[in-house]
């Protein structure tokens, strides 16, 4: 296991056992249930908005390490960049996880979640890696409808 494989482990298993993202914001402007019924990974996303501009998020729920992590450096990736920021870093994890980006350069938007790259050689993971990420995706839609 080479330093980067290391350090990206690190990152995960960090926030999968004391992630500070994980409570109950005490007002939210829009809140989110993801599901996923293969592992029973279960979480509701919480977001705050000021404007356009994602303010808090926080998460509730339980499931793999996986989807704890994954969820939590989501919401460190996410907060104070606006929707449309957003929207392009959420559409890269997903991009990046079905290995269709080919430009290292491309990944670098995505901060600590990169750490979730190698997580596309394990498919059985997959779906654990994305919840959070899928169900930002269907939060944000909504609110723009």
């Amino acid at each position: 296991m080479d330093n980067l494989e290391e350090l990206y482990n690190d990152i995960i298993m960090e926030h999968s056992m004391n992630s500070y993202n994980k409570k109950e914001l005490k007002s939210c402007d829009f809140c989110e249930m993801g599901h996923n019924p293969n592992c029973g990974d279960e979480i509701k996303l919480e977001v705050k908005l000021n404007g356009d501009i994602i303010e808090d998020m926080a998460f509730t729920g339980h499931g793999c390490a996986i989807s704890q992590s994954s969820t939590s450096v989501m919401i460190d990736v996410l907060k104070g960049k606006t929707i449309k920021e957003a929207k392009d870093i959420i559409e890269t994890f997903i991009n990046m996880i079905k290995r269709e980006i080919k430009d290292e350069k491309e990944l670098e938007k995505l901060e600590d979640a990169i750490a979730f790259k190698n997580i596309s050689n394990m498919p059985a993971r997959v779906k654990c890696a994305l919840l959070a990420w899928h169900t930002m995706e269907e939060l944000l839609n909504k609110k723009g409808e």
